[in-house]
């Protein structure tokens, strides 16, 4: 009982330390607007960050704003790859708990693989226009 209780403990600290990342590169942007270099400064600061915030045109934003879910999805995928790398070595030699890692590894390499693909559907369309 106390090996789920500890994993879950570890992936909350890996989640807030990534919330903790994202706040830091928001805090960016929100210095230059009110460190004195107003609205056009934080913009600015924005737009050096990339992202969805970086976009000139609406065809950019929704390129921008694909790309963001794709790499969210594909950093999804690595946590289940990792997830059930934990399984398979808490799993104690249960066959159940085996195939359970197994099965969430395969769909989680699919969904990779699919993500791979539609990034470069993306792209393609991206130098298209």
């Amino acid at each position: 009982m106390r090996r789920p209780v500890r994993f879950l403990k570890t992936l909350r600290n890996i989640l807030f330390g990534t919330a903790g990342i994202a706040l830091f590169h928001w805090n960016t942007a929100h210095a230059a607007v009110y460190g004195g270099g107003g609205l056009a400064a934080g913009l600015g600061a924005a737009a050096g960050l990339g992202g969805i915030i970086g976009a000139t045109s609406i065809s950019q934003l929704i390129i921008n704003v694909i790309t963001f879910i794709l790499n969210i999805v594909l950093i999804l995928a690595i946590l289940a790859v990792i997830i059930a790398g934990l399984y398979l070595i808490t799993s104690a030699g249960e066959e159940g708990q085996k195939d359970k890692a197994k099965k969430i590894i395969f769909y989680a390499l699919i969904g990779i693989l699919v993500v791979i693909f539609s990034r470069a559907i993306v792209m393609f369309i991206n130098h298209l226009f």
